[in-house]
């Protein structure tokens, strides 16, 4: 037996060889490879083995050598009797005269002197479908789904996932809309093609010109009349077959499409594949496990199609200055516009759409946004190192057109001239004479330039081509991809923050224009309906836990009210113990004022239940903002000398260059000199008695110096389920990537576990550095000896005395196309830590993905009920949604564990990938919110599950790590990478320093 058995890949094979090659078209099952573990991974796989996690995990109850199987070399054994014949085909009575019959094995030889081999192949365990003769029983060691009942059937490469274990029904039921809008497609006989175009055509907009001339010009004489719905890329999709199977069209666009002369392109349409509704219809009822991915694509291009032609696409979404537009500064425009996805749901399909908006580069003249995008104010003044970087940075791949040449002339910028058109020269002719671009646009065309101390654009990728600035403009509807500015941010946030009911309003507004069911193409052609109104959904909102506060307090429980509780008359269950700490300030507020706001501090923990000693180990000093390294080693020097060892800094951050400076800070303490800080903003030491800045940063003190702020009153009564009953450790995970356009940095990957069952609110944390864009995060396990699971796991014992018989993992900033392999390689990751810690150590483990980038909002369906909204006229804190919009198999919910600020609140959703502790609906649910209230920097529930955030946090927190790194909060969105043709990347990982030991055993990230 080799690679995987014939009941699971459903096809005949000779051990270790090749099965028999079908001819398969696209979206078609293809027979994998045989030969084994030693092939490695397939081709066009990433990273995902091909056997499920159970057999993946049986392997590690037996060592190589047990594993290695023992055969005869001479096969005079005789076949048991009860080893079936092994045949391709199992024929009817009446077989056609067609079919063909692969003959069965006649036996096993017997001639020849016996001797004993050894094969270089391993036992694989199969999970076996159902048959009529009894099955062996699965080894108990772990199962990829818990056993409830017979599954429907699923792919051979299928991962498969929890079935749903029902919907949940704690708490107060009501009614919300979500921005969901239910689909409806007739039959019909979709047929999937393969395009491709000559001449390396490389822009989408230029693609669907060509297939649009097509369709124009070949509808009724060479495609039987059939509407074609184009992706921009190699697919194309059809309500019907076309009159061939393969066709290849010439295409010619002539100058009217943009350019200088009429060009031809040949263009090869080839059939494909058909995408199955029926498959379809089957995994919306449940009676499918697999995702009909294909189909689901088809029926999206389809909705896609009027939108692409009509707005500037970016990913996702449409924009277009109609839809309301504004200024960014700095030479940058916002464009409002639309989110539109297609969904499979329980309810059935479903479009989401959302409002969105995106930075544009203003069409203006290239000279221009120079002067904007750096704030010049001397026009005459030429440009220094630093600003021309910044500009051929921002300008690099910008489309511009000019006219001085009496016809108008596209073309990408590709770089930026290192001299001012004044003084850059170029050679004219053949004797060798040279001259400024000005110069020659003065003799040449009569031009005079009025900014002849800017530097050209350069165009072309062999022999530049100069052109001055100022007779070039920016092609309207060119996004801005680099990272903003925070007053940039700011005013994007601000033109979609809308209340929920505007919100509604905008949305309805949006879907009516689009006008989806007058479409020629989505309606006519292939018969699709859209819903126009918002989806009604029932929901349920759930009550918030009951804190625990110190019992010295005169309030030692509260039960938060509308997401959020404040800290008058109480204490912290536990307060930390500050001994020996000192600050440095780096402002320019004068001395006494810093030390006034250092005494509040102090007076501030001291009332919450701290120790904090009232005098500094040694003496608050102020020192230059430019020297912080030199200060802080000195500090840390002047410290030892006491022999005494430093438990807390607090810095008061200079007034300038704000995120620098606190980046070097957080490397220096946390990597090189081992204690913890508290940074402070400068503003705000100056204003007396801010109380409400106090108490958060005396909650971050405390979680710093190993205290706990409050814990959820059933923690200490051991009464919540899959927490309480048995040893549990909860981590959170996320990865953050560089920001778009950074094509060689690391991205971050961050791993936090609670050290403190029962209570379950110290997280320590671990931080690593992986490949670019790399999303499974690497160093979960990487030998016997190390891998972030097992440091965990190693440090949950030290502190408690106890193995975790139960494991729940959030993982955060994982999309929907990367869950099976995420699960496959990150549960196989934990499961070998634990092996290696102790032979059987299996604890359950619980697997949830937490998606906070996605499209869906939920609004109340009265918006002047006082009872279903907050005041901020969102649902309420606690409302959950695990009906119709949600996974339709799967267990998946959203909730809004947070009250609403500004805007509409954002849900998080939650989609449960493995689970071996079979969660059901509430408790799941119930778990989760419960742990949004004990977020340790705030009095409020947060949006996320606080694993993942401070993962988040943490991930974040590492990259100020790296001198020189990128500074962005990207999150995990863009976990791919960028468009376009990524630079060859052979430069290795280069490792973080090192967090020293007693800063990472407390939640230093906070």
């Amino acid at each position: 037996m080799s690679g995987i058995g014939r009941e699971e890949r459903g096809r005949s094979r000779a051990a270790g060889g090749r099965g028999p090659q079908q001819p398969t078209g696209r979206g078609k099952k293809q027979p994998s490879r045989g030969g084994g573990p030693g092939r490695g991974r397939g081709r066009g796989s990433s990273a995902t083995p091909e056997h499920s996690i159970s057999a993946v995990m049986a392997l590690f109850e037996q060592s190589p050598m047990e594993q290695k199987l023992t055969f005869q070399a001479s096969s005079s054994t005789a076949v048991p009797a009860s080893r079936p014949q092994v045949t391709a085909v199992n024929p009817p009575q009446g077989p056609s005269k067609k079919a063909l019959t692969i003959p069965a094995r006649p036996g096993v030889g017997s001639l020849g002197q016996k001797t004993i081999v050894k094969a270089n192949y391993f036992l694989v365990p199969v999970t076996k479908p159902p048959a009529p003769t009894p099955q062996p029983q699965a080894p108990a060691v772990v199962t990829v789904i818990p056993q409830q009942g017979k599954l429907p059937p699923a792919s051979t490469k299928a991962v498969r996932l929890p079935e749903n274990p029902g919907l949940g029904s704690f708490g107060q039921k009501t009614i919300v809309k979500a921005n969901h809008f239910l689909v409806a497609v007739a039959d019909r006989d979709l047929n999937h093609y393969d395009v491709a175009i000559s001449l390396e055509v490389t822009s989408k907009k230029v693609r669907r010109m060509i297939m649009d001339q097509l369709v124009k010009s070949f509808n009724s004489s060479h495609l039987g009349k059939r509407q074609l719905a184009y992706d921009g890329r190699k697919n194309c999709y059809t309500a019907g077959p076309l009159p061939f199977v393969s066709k290849e069209f010439a295409v010619t666009l002539d100058q009217d499409s943009g350019f200088r002369k009429e060009r031809e392109f040949k263009v090869s349409i080839k059939f494909a594949s058909k995408a199955d509704l029926h498959h379809l219809k089957e995994f919306l009822q449940g009676r499918q496990l697999d995702n009909p991915n294909e189909t689901i694509q088809c029926l999206d291009v389809v909705l896609r199609s009027k939108p692409y032609n009509s707005y500037e696409a970016v990913g996702r979404s449409f924009f277009h200055c109609d839809f309301g537009s504004g200024k960014l500064g700095d030479g940058l425009d916002y464009w409002k516009g639309f989110y539109q996805s297609l969904r499979p749901t329980q309810l059935g399909l479903s479009l989401n759409i959302d409002m969105s908006a995106r930075a544009f580069i203003e069409p203006i003249y290239v000279s221009e946004f120079v002067f904007k995008y750096l704030n010049l104010t001397d026009r005459n003044r030429p440009l220094s190192d630093q600003d021309r970087i910044k500009v051929k940075r921002a300008l690099k791949g910008v489309k511009v057109e000019s006219n001085y040449l009496n016809y108008t002339k596209r073309f990408n910028i590709t770089g930026v001239s290192t001299e001012p058109t004044e003084t850059l020269m170029f050679t004219i002719d053949a004797s060798g004479a040279q001259i400024s671009v000005s110069e020659f646009f003065r003799q040449q065309y009569s031009i005079v330039l009025m900014y002849p101390r800017l530097p050209a654009i350069q165009s072309g990728i062999g022999r530049p081509i100069y052109i001055p600035m100022e007779l070039c403009k920016i092609v309207e509807g060119q996004r801005y991809s680099r990272k903003l500015n925070g007053r940039q941010v700011t005013a994007l946030l601000q033109a979609t923050c809308e209340r929920p009911a505007k919100r509604e309003g905008v949305i309805r507004t949006m879907v009516e224009t689009n006008n989806y069911n007058h479409d020629e193409l989505a309606n006519r052609e292939f018969s699709i309906q859209i819903r126009p109104e918002l989806m009604s959904v029932e929901a349920r909102v759930l009550p918030p836990p009951m804190l625990k506060y110190h019992d010295s307090g005169r309030e030692n429980r509260i039960q938060p009210n509308e997401g959020q509780w404040n800290m008058m008359n109480k204490k912290m269950i536990n307060g930390g113990k500050v001994d020996f700490w000192t600050c440095v300030n780096f402002s320019r507020s004068k001395d006494h004022v810093v030390k006034r706001f250092i005494n509040e501090l102090v007076t501030k923990c001291l009332s919450r239940g701290m120790e904090f000693s009232p005098h500094p180990l040694v003496p608050i000093r102020t020192e230059p903002s430019n020297q912080i390294e030199k200060s802080l080693i000195g500090i840390h020097s002047d410290c030892l000398k006491t022999r005494k060892q430093l438990q807390l800094l607090l810095i008061i951050l200079p007034d300038d260059n704000v995120t620098d400076s606190y980046g070097l800070i957080k490397r220096v303490c946390e990597t090189e000199l081992g204690f913890v800080s508290q940074c402070c903003q400068p503003q705000q030491i100056l204003k007396c008695n801010n109380h409400q800045y106090l108490e958060n940063v005396s909650l971050k003190i405390n979680v710093k110096v190993g205290g706990r702020n409050t814990v959820l009153e059933k923690a200490l009564c051991r009464t919540i389920p899959f927490v309480s009953d048995m040893p549990t450790i909860i981590f959170g995970a996320d990865v953050t990537h560089p920001q778009p356009g950074d094509e060689s940095s690391p991205s971050i990957a961050a791993v936090v576990a609670s050290m403190d069952w029962p209570e379950v609110t110290k997280y320590r944390g671990l931080v690593s550095a992986q490949g670019h864009r790399e999303e499974i995060i690497q160093d979960l396990y990487i030998n016997k000896d190390s891998g972030m699971i097992r440091e965990h796991l190693v440090a949950f014992y030290q502190n408690t005395k106890l193995k975790p018989s139960r494991l729940i993992f959030y993982r955060d900033g994982v999309s929907e196309g990367q869950f099976n392999q995420v699960l496959l390689y990150e549960v196989d990751a934990i499961r070998k830590a634990c092996n290696e810690l102790q032979t059987d150590y299996q604890p359950r483990i619980t697997f949830v993905v937490v998606q906070k980038r996605h499209h869906t909002r939920l609004s109340p369906a009265d918006h002047k009920s006082p009872n279903t909204t907050d005041k901020s006229g969102n649902i309420l804190p606690g409302t959950v949604v695990d009906t119709k919009i949600c996974h339709p198999n799967q267990l998946s919910f959203y909730l809004c564990s947070h009250a609403g600020i500004q805007g509409t609140s954002h849900p998080a959703h939650y989609h449960v990938l493995f689970d071996e502790n079979k969660f059901s609906a509430d408790s799941m649910q119930m778990l989760t919110y419960s742990l949004c209230y004990t977020y340790a920097r705030c009095t409020r529930s947060v949006s996320i599950v606080p694993p993942a955030y401070y993962a988040h946090l943490a991930a974040f927190r590492a990259r100020y790590y790296m001198e020189g790194g990128d500074l962005s909060d990207c999150g995990s969105a863009a976990a791919g990478p960028p468009d376009g043709v990524m630079k060859e990347r052979v430069r290795e990982v280069r490792a973080l320093p090192a967090i020293m030991d007693n800063v990472k055993d407390v939640m230093f990230y906070c």
